[in-house]
């Protein structure tokens, strides 16, 4: 019987897929046998994340790309049609993030940040749904959001908003899109234990530790729990799951009196 949960032979873009959630992801899809592009703007850190998938197996390709720029995101989708013959899934992972005061916060750090993680979600969302449309109809769209964007966070106002967007982003995407059979989900996480969210979200063990016991569950969230539903919304399991979101943050804790 045919597995509902496979990815096996599901083309797959990974963005930000060199470091952290993404190299996760990517590894996750590979390891299941979903040939895999994993895309960034620094070969530095695809180079490594590449070579070790392919090292356990799977089958993986990079390439540099600049989310802001809509005509790199259409060569990022030729790339991986080059590489593997069509598209299956995207996963628009990549994302930036500015530690700022609002009435600090400089104009060009507000446009860099919303630049990234929403425009940057509709230039890489927008060249998938193009291919597939051409391919026929079908596959998967999943935008990566955070708990920044259902809650704010006092202290990273673009972050916030253009997260925020990306859940309104997919819900837009999936009305649109799906009569072509094109699914757009999301996926969001709240505190994941990765190098790049530690500085800017608990500089020091105390805010760390009162970040996890925040939690229902008490602790972070690991890498690959970030990963396993996106498994799920790019599978045949979530064939009737459109413009879903998907909050994955380990529960709220009971609040102190």
């Amino acid at each position: 019987m045919k597995d509902p949960f496979s990815v096996k032979d599901k083309v797959t873009i990974v963005t930000g897929g060199g470091t952290g959630i993404g190299a996760s992801i990517a590894h996750e899809f590979a390891m299941r046998g979903a040939p895999v592009l994993i895309a960034s703007r620094k070969l530095e850190n695809l180079e490594p994340t590449r070579d070790q998938i392919r090292k356990a197996g799977g089958k993986c390709e990079m390439f540099p790309v600049d989310v802001r720029d809509s005509a790199a995101c259409d060569a990022m989708v030729a790339e991986a049609v080059k590489h593997f013959g069509r598209l299956d899934v995207i996963i628009n992972n990549h994302g930036a993030s500015i530690a700022s005061p609002s009435l600090d916060l400089s104009p060009n750090g507000w446009r860099a940040v919303v630049a990234i993680n929403l425009d940057g979600t509709f230039f890489c969302a927008r060249a998938a749904a193009r291919q597939y449309i051409a391919q026929g109809g079908g596959g998967a769209i999943i935008n990566i959001s955070s708990t920044a964007g259902v809650h704010g966070h006092s202290n990273m106002l673009p972050y916030s908003a253009s997260k925020a967007g990306v859940i309104n982003l997919t819900k837009t995407q999936a009305a649109e899109w799906g009569v072509h059979g094109i699914r757009v989900n999301c996926v969001i996480p709240g505190p994941i234990d990765t190098e790049g969210a530690a500085p800017i979200v608990w500089p020091n063990p105390r805010v760390k530790q009162a970040v996890a016991d925040s939690r229902a569950l008490r602790r972070f969230g690991r890498v690959e729990e970030i990963a396993y539903p996106c498994l799920f919304f790019a599978s045949e399991a979530s064939s009737y799951v459109d413009g879903a979101s998907l909050i994955v943050d380990g529960g709220d804790g009971p609040r102190l009196s």
